[in-house]
């Protein structure tokens, strides 16, 4: 075929040639298959396959008709039922016609064109429902906000337990086993037990029907939701003060301890949902990250539009960002750079450590001042690693002073100075864990007790686990009537609620028959112990230059206690 053909055509050689090599796509005359050279893949490729399946399909049953009397007077033509095509579903059989796995299968008036025929189970078989669009760029709304309240208590905020629906499809590795068996290996939160007691209570459901028998062996495109009561942890009780706000952005000084956005335990304790309810700011996007733990500078985009500008500006690294900090002992007075290679050592725990198997990392220090004990320092990120600025104090000798994960003696005699960490990665996730569990401030690590596998369980400390005695009691649970049904969440990513919710009484949301973090009682951190020593103090890019007041620890005449 000549070269300047292929030139011609709107998407790659390669791909033609692998198109060619499919076998449908010799019953079509090559002159026609060139004729569909229009219609090309983009974003919304799925409306081109469809338009260009469908002219192909007629086709190929015209030709297909054709060459029908030739077969019949000895021509060899192989098979002569016609090929599905690639990706759509290959069609039901006539009356009487053997199926694929040598059933009959009865006939069923044909479609109308343009009309998907309708999927039948066999008798007895469980028919799976088609999976619901997701609606894309919906955000948190007023529904969200009212699943519960807020109130203040020991320079706390605190969110009142509610009622919650975890929601999601069936993963591939779900696909022909048992809800008993998903439940068992891959959500350990709670004992089997208290996932029979969920069941009678009718806090299970299967495709929007409550689930009978926790033996139903799941399918493809299986809905699971799953009611839970729902603590969180409390956050400081400072507010979030609004730096700026224009038509395009809204920039807030983040306070220590609150979250960015719903993950993990945390969800009404965050910035989005606090800027929401108390601010009326909702639809926003976040433009970078800051850990839980830092406070100051965060910027937010009203659009979509001025989103993607600004990340576009992220990666042409056009920002500038400056942080300040800290940190142990006496920094030395002129200025460093540290270029360590950083490794995630656990995305579930949320720790790095310096490696030479790690990504490239750029960090310059300055020294502002220094008390006798500490000093205080300023931070230039060039690179936007995980934890870059506290994981690069640490190799410097010099960790940020109330670090709470990477100040720790769980590191060794030289609390990682140098990278020396005389532990495995194992070791260190094992310790690390079992410091926070002893303490009862696994929340720094955004972890809770059911997170945990048995390894990293400490088995002095509490439990969350209902004991038998529990559960025993738990048996006689009545199926709950009216459960709040005002908000829904994916147990991988998104947020998104029903349609509709119901109004309900947070007064009556606060205790649970089922749930065991009632049944635990949590000593309140003090809000000090809430505060991380790193701030962010400014973010300047292109056009636009925000920042915050210094913290009062990072003040010269500050003191420790």
């Amino acid at each position: 075929m000549p070269s300047d053909v292929f030139r011609s055509r709107p998407w790659s050689c390669d791909s033609e040639v692998m198109w060619l090599s499919t076998c449908w796509w010799l019953r079509v005359p090559v002159q026609r298959l060139f004729d569909l050279r229009p219609l090309r893949f983009t974003k919304t490729w799925g409306v081109s396959w469809s338009r260009m399946a469908e002219t192909l399909s007629a086709e190929a049953e015209a030709a297909g008709m054709l060459r029908a009397p030739a077969q019949q007077n000895g021509d060899a033509g192989g098979d002569a039922r016609r090929e599905p095509l690639p990706g759509l579903p290959e069609p039901a059989p006539g009356n009487g016609e053997q199926t694929p796995g040598g059933g009959e299968q009865a006939s069923a008036a044909a479609p109308g064109p343009g009309k998907r025929k309708k999927r039948r189970g066999a008798a007895g078989e469980r028919v799976v429902p088609p999976p619901k669009k997701r609606r894309t760029g919906v955000s948190f709304s007023d529904e969200h906000f009212a699943e519960t309240s807020y109130y203040f208590e020991g320079g706390l905020r605190k969110v009142r337990p509610y009622y919650f629906d975890f929601r999601t499809y069936c993963k591939g590795r779900w696909v022909g086993h048992s809800l008993l068996h998903v439940f068992s290996t891959e959500f350990r939160a709670q004992p089997l037990a208290y996932y029979q007691a969920a069941l009678r209570a009718g806090r299970l459901h299967l495709n929007e029907e409550p689930v009978q028998d926790l033996s139903i062996v799941l399918k493809d495109n299986d809905f699971l939701r799953n009611t839970v009561h729902r603590h969180e942890p409390p956050v400081t009780a400072e507010p979030i003060r609004l730096l700026a706000e224009n038509d395009d952005v809204v920039v807030v000084d983040k306070p220590s301890s609150i979250p960015v956005h719903p993950c993990g335990r945390f969800r009404h304790n965050t910035v989005i949902f606090i800027l929401g309810k108390e601010h009326q700011l909702k639809e926003l996007h976040p433009l970078h990250r800051l850990d839980r733990l830092t406070s100051g500078v965060l910027m937010f985009a009203k659009t979509a539009a001025v989103s993607e500008r600004i990340h576009e500006q992220v990666r042409d690294r056009q920002l500038e960002k400056e942080y300040v900090c800290r940190v142990e002992g006496e920094f030395p007075v002129e200025e460093v750079t540290c270029k360590e290679p950083i490794l995630v050592v656990s995305y579930k725990v949320g720790v790095c450590r310096v490696d030479p198997r790690g990504k490239p990392c750029e960090t310059v220090f300055q020294r502002l001042s220094y008390n006798g004990h500490s000093s205080v320092v300023r931070c230039r990120p060039l690179t936007g690693r995980t934890h870059q600025i506290r994981v690069h104090l640490q190799f410097l000798g010099h960790p940020i002073l109330n670090d709470p994960i990477y100040n720790s003696v769980i590191w060794g005699p030289s609390r990682g100075r140098g990278g020396h960490i005389p532990k495995t990665d194992e070791e260190l996730l094992r310790d690390l864990v079992a410091e926070h569990q002893a303490k009862q401030s696994l929340d720094v690590l955004d972890l809770c007790e059911s997170d945990l596998s048995p390894g990293l369980t400490d088995p002095t400390a509490p439990s969350s686990e209902l004991g038998e005695d529990s559960m025993q009691k738990l048996a006689a649970v009545p199926k709950m009537a009216g459960v709040v049904e005002a908000a829904s969440q994916d147990l991988d990513t998104a947020a998104s609620a029903p349609e509709k919710a119901p109004e309900t009484d947070v007064t009556n949301q606060e205790t649970d028959p089922l749930c065991a973090e009632c049944r635990l009682l949590h000593q309140d951190p003090l809000p000090r112990e809430l505060v991380m020593f790193l701030h962010a103090l400014r973010y300047k890019g292109p056009g636009f230059e925000y920042s915050s007041p210094m913290p009062a620890w990072a003040q010269d005449d500050w003191q420790e206690d």
